[in-house]
Parts: structure tokens; sequence; C-alpha cells
């Protein structure tokens, strides 16, 4: 399905007032066929009179970046685009199968089948209100619920993203999908699992992210623009027939779940442990090596292998120690 804007022109305010004088005109031709006795003009002014609302049914409002697409007795005859008021034919029927399906900025789609329930503040009475079948052609944001998605290395993840959309085809949105908001939000559900079971949460060796063959460092926590990329272009392929662009994807959340959480922290601090271990013990070990030369240089004492090593193991106690030292003073000879 192609879509076909029409080309009315804005002329819903000639519209009304034609109609209306015409309606207004019905009344003084039923008077003058009685008074006149001509029964034709009088029965023209009755019919009119009858079926004189009618017309008004095809008067259109449209906001900006609004459409609104018409069928008429089935058949498909375009779309209204623009901001006006227009007159089209009364018989022309609205299609929008989304109209009451909500795309909440929290949350997945709710669907609110029949009509919206609307409170007056000023009496507390409570009305329905039909869902507008009118289309929204402007930009909006999909935020669907957590998921939990097992990364690549089986370690379940929870992640969130917002998607930035818009309609760009009205024809195809409406008549080539059955819910063309239920439809995106199952899609970026599906892409984002597609994606993530790609990448480790952290970087880990020997994991092949790009499909290429070769062992890289993407993951979800460190590459989080190129994931978000990934996501957007899995997303688009799959809308591509409904009518919809994606315009961006980002992730809004990310964590390990409950049930690993701890866990992982702890392998977290285990590694910061060693990290910082490795550290104190290469600047330990280099700081021994600077005693010993400047020693050998200056000439200060001159020690044999056997206190050289004793020397060297009491400097790495000291310095890779978790307290601070305390030093026994020898007031006796070294030998």
């Amino acid at each position: 399905m192609k879509e076909k804007v029409l080309s009315t022109r804005k002329n819903g305010m000639s519209a009304v007032i034609i109609f209306t004088l015409l309606y207004l005109a019905s009344i003084p031709a039923i008077i003058a066929g009685i008074t006149l006795e001509n029964p034709l003009i009088g029965i023209i002014g009755m019919i009119w009179l009858c079926i004189g609302w009618i017309p008004y049914l095809g008067l259109k409002v449209l906001k900006p970046q609004e459409a609104l697409v018409l069928t008429l007795f089935g058949k498909y005859k375009g779309t209204l685009k623009g901001d006006g008021f227009y007159w089209v034919n009364p018989f022309c029927t609205a299609v929008n199968p989304a109209a009451a399906t909500k795309l909440r900025q929290s949350g997945d789609v709710g669907d609110t089948t029949g009509s919206t329930v609307v409170t007056n503040p000023m009496t507390g009475y409570r009305s329905a209100m039909m869902p507008s079948k009118k289309i929204s052609l402007k930009i909006m944001t999909l935020n669907n619920n957590r998921q939990k998605i097992n990364d690549c290395l089986g370690n379940p993840v929870e992640i969130g993203i917002a998607v930035i959309w818009r309609v760009v085809d009205t024809a195809k949105a409406v008549f080539d999908v059955e819910n063309y908001k239920e439809y995106l939000s199952l899609q970026c559900d599906t892409a984002l699992r597609n994606i993530v079971r790609l990448y480790p949460y952290d970087v880990a060796p020997n994991v092949d992210t790009t499909g290429d063959g070769i062992a890289d460092e993407g993951s979800l926590r460190g590459s989080s623009e190129v994931v978000a990329a990934r996501i957007r272009d899995e997303i688009q392929a799959k809308v591509q027939n409904s009518g919809l662009e994606i315009i961006e994807a980002r992730i809004t959340y990310l964590a390990y779940a409950p049930e690993i959480a701890a866990v992982m922290l702890q392998r977290q601090q285990a590694s910061a442990i060693i990290d910082a271990r490795k550290m104190i013990v290469d600047g330990a070990v280099g700081m021994v090596e600077m005693a010993l030369e400047r020693l050998n240089e200056n000439n200060v004492v001159e020690l044999d292998e056997e206190r050289k090593a004793a020397m060297v193991s009491n400097l790495l106690v000291v310095l890779c120690g978790n307290h601070d030292a305390q030093p026994i003073v020898n007031s006796g000879s070294l030998y």
C-alpha cells in the first residue's frame, strides 16, 4: 500500500457557510410551498431539512503534525496532511486501528479497548470520549519495560531502552500491519534481545561481538553507543514495512540481574583488589631495586647475598603490608 496525499483545498469554512445558508433556506421553501400551493418547492425544502445535516459530517479539522487516513466504502481514498479546516466526502471514514493504543513514556503498550473516561474537574461527572482517529506525525518516545536477557557469556542482565520514532507513511502504518504501535513495541523487544546476546556485560577475552571472527573488546557497559546504534538499525529493518522511522535508540538502564548481582559485585571487588596488589608489588620491587642501586653507588654499606636477600624481604614486607610497619631497632652489630 502506497500513501496518497489528498490535494483537497482547505475549504471547510466555505462549505460551512454554503450548507448553513441552504439549510436555512429550506424553511422559507417549505413555507413558500404551502402558501403558493407549489408542492415541489415544499417537498425539496422538507427533504433538505431532513438530510441537510449529512454534509456537515465531511468537515475535518487538523492540527500541525497530524494526518487523517480516509476510506470510502472500504476503499482507500487518500490521506489528509497539514493543519487546516477541510471538507471531504461526508461518507468517507477515518481509519486508525491504533487509536486506542497508548505508548506510555514508561511501561509497555497499554491497549485501552473502548472509550476513554474523562472526569470534569468542575462538576466531578465522568463522561466517555471516543479515541481520535487522527494519526500523529510527531516524534514520539517508546520506553518499554526492562528485560532480563542473557549476555553472550550466559550471565543474566536487566536492560531497558528508549526508542525515538515517528510515522512517515500513514498508508503502510494503517493497512500493512494490524496495529503499528503494538508492532513497534514487539519488534523493539525482539531486536533488543537479538543484539544484547552478542555482547558480554564487561570486556571478556576471546569474544567476537562484530562477527568478523576476530576477538574484540566490545561490551554492553563499555560500548553502549555501538550497541544502541545496532539496536536502532535492527529495529528499523524490522519496521520498514510498517511506515515507521526509527530516529534513535538509547540504553536507559543496564545492570546485572538481582540473582547474580551480589556475586558479580564480589568478583569486581576481587578483580580490583588483585589489580591494586599488582600495582603495589610492581612499585615495591622498583623501590627495592632503586634502594640497592643507590647503596652500591654511594658505597654506604657492603652486603653479601644473604644480607641482600634479608633486606629485600624486609622492604617488601614493609612496602606491601596492609598495616604500618613496627620496626625493631638492633643496637648491636649487623653480624
